[in-house]
């Protein structure tokens, strides 16, 4: 069931796979009121998504890039204030939520299908920050969380 279109929703994720999976998620985060950020250029105008933002790319690897990714995210949740942000994933969505989540939004992290022995370490932080924290294998479930619903692919 899609989210309500008063619902105000970032949809964040690093590109590849993980903006992949978000993309076929897009029908449940409803028609209107979404806003869509990831780390490469072009990607939103080829799935024909908008509005969207390109943000730097970041990894655990390269800690100054983490504070370049950080200082556009902050920029974009304070510019549009989402009532909820959710991420398929990497480290951009894991700051994604936790911004979102210090500025008083709702958080979903999703980790991606891919992760299919264990959850990702972006995965596990987000079990910390997220208000709903989610895992596409069964087999990784746990009644506390993550938990699972079912997968995208």
């Amino acid at each position: 069931m899609p989210m309500p279109n008063t619902t105000k929703v970032l949809a964040i994720s690093s590109g590849g796979g993980h903006w992949e999976q978000l993309m076929l998620l897009r029908e449940g985060l409803g028609a209107s009121n979404v806003v869509y950020v990831n780390t490469i250029r072009g990607l939103a105008e080829k799935a024909g998504v908008s509005p969207a933002y390109v943000i730097a790319d970041c990894n655990r690897t390269v800690p100054i890039r983490n504070l370049r990714c950080l200082m556009h995210i902050l920029k974009i949740v304070l510019r549009e204030r989402p009532d909820v942000v959710v991420s398929t994933g990497a480290a951009p969505g894991l700051l994604g939520l936790a911004i979102g989540k210090v500025l008083g939004a709702k958080t979903i992290w999703i980790d991606s299908v891919a992760n299919c022995e264990r959850l990702s370490l972006s995965g596990q932080v987000a079990g910390w920050i997220a208000d709903l924290w989610i895992t596409q294998w069964s087999r990784l479930a746990k009644d506390k969380g993550p938990h699972y619903f079912g997968s995208v692919l």
